[in-house]
């Protein structure tokens, strides 16, 4: 495995960054912006990024996207939409639009009207309801709400790497949010002072800052051989290293995002402080598809 991105990978990074940081909230205020919204929701929905998979592209550049669009709170729906187009790309032609239905609801389905539901290896369609608000702010779900009509049905091999993905997917959600919440913390220590001094000075927050950044560099190495690993092993494999990563991503960014929560002191706690939004996102992204330490072979510390 080479873990150094391509050169196309390394633009399609730096594409979906800047579009994150262009056109994602910057405030918690920012989120109830319905004119931002429709002009995010036209810039996603032009690049064609929803079907990368039946466009050929690897679980690598999956989770590129994805966790760049995690770093920026990007609230539109991507994931959902991106798991359908992978279990539809072997039944029907795309361009796919629905959104991918776990647990009786599509759990990233603002605007949309269709899902997919994977019943074994049966791919159905089914109608959604209205898109409500959830614990997620940046994410809306949808209930079923008509019969399931069927699409096709996957081979095994092809069940099990859709499982790979949408572990890796919500792995590169978890690392993305990391990310985007130890940033948030970064600049704030650099610029609130304390005692006449900046709080980044001091060695407390330094350190804490420190270790949350080393738990990402972690998580980005095995999120990324997850990922490679959905396309270039075994799928029994690929689902193993994807558990691995998911419980290892988990537990950093619910630290980070936690420390990064301490950081910003009082304020912290407060609704218009950004960084329980990346929480939010992070708590919500390790229940989809959860993993426990008992499904692998061997333990974590």
């Amino acid at each position: 495995m080479d873990v150094r991105l391509t050169s196309e990978q390394r633009q399609l990074r730096d594409a979906a960054s800047k579009l994150a940081d262009d056109l994602g909230p910057s405030s918690v205020s920012e989120l109830d912006d319905e004119t931002r919204i429709v002009r995010l929701e036209k810039v996603v929905d032009s690049t064609g990024w929803r079907d990368l998979r039946s466009d050929g592209a690897s679980a690598v550049e999956v989770a590129i996207v994805v966790e760049e669009f995690a770093r920026g709170l990007v609230d539109v729906p991507f994931v959902g939409p991106v798991l359908a187009d992978d279990a539809l790309r072997h039944v029907a032609e795309g361009p796919h639009r629905y959104a991918m239905v776990v647990d009786g609801a599509a759990f990233d389905a603002r605007g949309f009207d269709r899902g997919v539901v994977l019943d074994g290896n049966d791919v159905n369609a089914v109608d959604l309801g209205l898109a409500v608000e959830g614990v997620d702010l940046t994410r809306r779900s949808a209930p079923v709400a008509g019969a399931a009509k069927s699409l096709g049905e996957l081979t095994e091999e092809q069940t099990q790497r859709h499982h790979a993905l949408s572990l890796v997917t919500t792995c590169a959600e978890l690392v993305g949010a990391s990310r985007g919440a130890h940033a948030t913390a970064v600049e704030y220590a650099k610029i609130r002072e304390q005692y006449g001094n900046t709080i980044g000075s001091y060695q407390a927050v330094a350190h804490l800052l420190a270790e949350g950044l080393a738990l990402i560099e972690g998580s980005i190495s095995v999120l990324r051989h997850a990922a490679w690993a959905v396309d270039e092993l075994e799928p029994e494999e690929a689902i193993k290293a994807a558990t691995i990563a998911k419980l290892y991503c988990a537990r950093t960014a619910r630290t980070v995002c936690e420390t990064a929560i301490q950081v910003h002191g009082g304020i912290g706690n407060t609704w218009e402080c950004l960084v329980h939004v990346y929480l939010r996102r992070s708590l919500t992204s390790t229940e989809l598809f959860p993993v426990s330490l008992e499904e692998i072979h061997i333990g974590l510390p």
